[in-house]
C-alpha cells in the first residue's frame, strides 16, 4: 500500500481551488479564502492517516465546498475531464430552479457552512448496473453513505480522472423528495450533471460513496 502525505494533498486541493478562481467567485480575497478553510487542514491530516494514496477510483479525502460559498453551476463550469478542456455543464432536463431543491439526505448529517472534509471516497463502480435504490441497500450494509452534488463536484474538481467512460456515478446523497437522483456523467467530451431515476439501473453508472463521518468548520 502506497503511503501518502495528507498535509501535502490538502495543500494541493486548496491551491487548485485558488487557481480555478474560487476566491473571486466567493467574493473573497485569496488570503481570506485560505483562512476560511485552514482549520480543516489538521483534520485532514488526522482523518486520512493510514489511508492509501489516491487512485482514479478511490481517494483518501476531499475538501468539499458547498453552495453556501459558490453556486453549483459556477463550480460545475470549472470541472473538466482528465486531460481535456471543455467545461462541465448542467443537463437541460435539470433546470436551474430545481437545484436548490436537492438537499443532503438526513442520514448524511452534512456539516453546515461553506466547506468541510469527506473521507475515503469511492466512485462506486461496483454498483454499476444497479438501480440507486438497490445500491443504497448495499452501501448502508457496508457502513458507508452516498455522495451529494457538492461532494461529486468536489470529487471531479480535485480528481478529474475519477469521471471516466463507463465509470460515471450517481449522487444519491442529494434528493428533493421525488424519484430523481442526481448523477455525473460524460457528454460531448465534458462532465455533465443530470439526473436519473431512483429505480433505474445503468451499465455505465455506479453510485459514489464515502465514510459516514464528515468534518466541518468549527
Amino acid at each position: 500500500m502506497t503511503v501518502f502525505d495528507p498535509a501535502t494533498e490538502f495543500d494541493r486541493q486548496l491551491d487548485g481551488l485558488i487557481r480555478l478562481g474560487y476566491p473571486e467567485l466567493a467574493g473573497l480575497t485569496e488570503t481570506a479564502f485560505r483562512d476560511l478553510v485552514a482549520p480543516l487542514r489538521d483534520a485532514a491530516v488526522s482523518g486520512a492517516a493510514g489511508l492509501p494514496a489516491p487512485t482514479e477510483a478511490r481517494v483518501p479525502f476531499l475538501l468539499v465546498t458547498t453552495r453556501d460559498l459558490v453556486p453549483v453551476p459556477e463550480r460545475l463550469a470549472l470541472t473538466t475531464l482528465a486531460g481535456k478542456r471543455k467545461p462541465g455543464f448542467l443537463d437541460r432536463n435539470f433546470p436551474l430552479d430545481d437545484l436548490p431543491r436537492f438537499d443532503p439526505i438526513k442520514e448524511l448529517e452534512a456539516p453546515a457552512g461553506p466547506a468541510y472534509l469527506l473521507f475515503d471516497v469511492d466512485r462506486g463502480e461496483e454498483f454499476r448496473n444497479l438501480a440507486p435504490a438497490a445500491a443504497m441497500e448495499q452501501i448502508t450494509a457496508q457502513d458507508r453513505l452516498p455522495l451529494t452534488i457538492d461532494e461529486g463536484i468536489a470529487f471531479i474538481t480535485h480528481f478529474p480522472a475519477a469521471l471516466a467512460s463507463n465509470r460515471c456515478f450517481s449522487l444519491v446523497g442529494s434528493r428533493c423528495g421525488d424519484k430523481r437522483v442526481p448523477a455525473l456523467w460524460i457528454s460531448q467530451g465534458a462532465p455533465k450533471l443530470g439526473w436519473c431515476w431512483y429505480g433505474n439501473p445503468h451499465t455505465w453508472l455506479g453510485s459514489a460513496t464515502a465514510r459516514p463521518e464528515r468534518v466541518g468548520l468549527k
